[in-house]
């Protein structure tokens, strides 16, 4: 498993090289196949290594008042029956790909040749398997798609990724990462960027803080936005006007 080789740009190890290493290297069986958990673990700690090692990382992070974007799905979701509201995660993903128009450097994979800009804007979402192991599958063009289409194949990604029926075009084809540990009472995550990719954004949970407004304190849900990219394919300049899109785009949620 250390010497796991990647088949992706540049030699990049890929989520299907590590599925592959999984399952002992054994062809893709047509009906889904429980993987070794162990080794998974083993194969995600090569890659994370490798991009600590090879990867320059720069981090940045910033806070988002998420008054107006609270309300808006409050009031978007009375009418609508539970398994059509939508989450604040898709909210995010939403704000995270319209963002990414304006920053195309963060969205593709550094190789050997240098930075290449993804085809499109591919997200993929970390989710936590039960049992053990994380995979990040993509949800594809999530800029082209509307809240509700984004918000039901975010559920339908995380149901078939706990149950091992995702497919392996779906675990290559992420641009960038997003990871939401907000679930998990987690308020800040600092990411390490999956190579080949260039960025990886993290939220954490929602909490209240003291917040200054029209010059009074007072209490509001915030949350905390982080960025971990690639210092060869983007700078820290970049990097803020990226975070402070998607802080832009939240305060209009109606827009997204």
């Amino acid at each position: 498993m250390d010497q796991l080789t990647g088949s992706g740009p540049g030699g990049a190890i890929l989520y299907t090289d590590i599925e592959r290493a999984a399952a002992g290297a054994a062809p893709r069986p047509a009906a889904p196949k429980r993987l070794d958990f162990a080794e998974m673990r083993r194969a995600i700690a090569a890659a994370m290594a490798r991009s600590k090692r090879e990867i320059p990382h720069y981090y940045l992070s910033t806070t988002i008042e998420l008054t107006r974007s609270l309300a808006w799905l409050q009031e978007t979701n009375a009418t609508r029956p539970p398994a059509q509201r939508l989450l604040l995660a898709a909210l995010l993903l939403k704000a995270v790909a319209r963002a990414l128009g304006e920053a195309p450097e963060l969205n593709g994979f550094f190789t050997a040749e240098g930075f290449q800009p993804g085809a499109g804007i591919h997200i993929g979402t970390a989710i936590a398997i039960r049992g053990g192991g994380l995979v990040a599958p993509a949800i594809r063009d999530a800029d082209k798609l509307s809240l509700e289409e984004l918000m039901a194949q975010l559920r339908d990604l995380v149901a078939r990724a706990r149950s091992g029926a995702l497919r392996s075009s779906e675990l290559s084809d992420p641009t960038i990462t997003v990871t939401n540990l907000g679930e998990r009472s987690v308020e800040t995550v600092f990411g390490v960027i999956y190579p080949p990719q260039v960025a990886l954004v993290g939220f954490g949970m929602p909490v209240e803080r003291p917040w200054a407004v029209s010059g009074e304190v007072i209490a509001r849900r915030v949350l905390t936005a982080t960025l971990a990219a690639d210092h060869r394919a983007s700078d820290g300049h970049r990097g803020a006007l990226f975070l402070a899109d998607i802080d832009h785009k939240l305060q209009s949620p109606e827009t997204l």
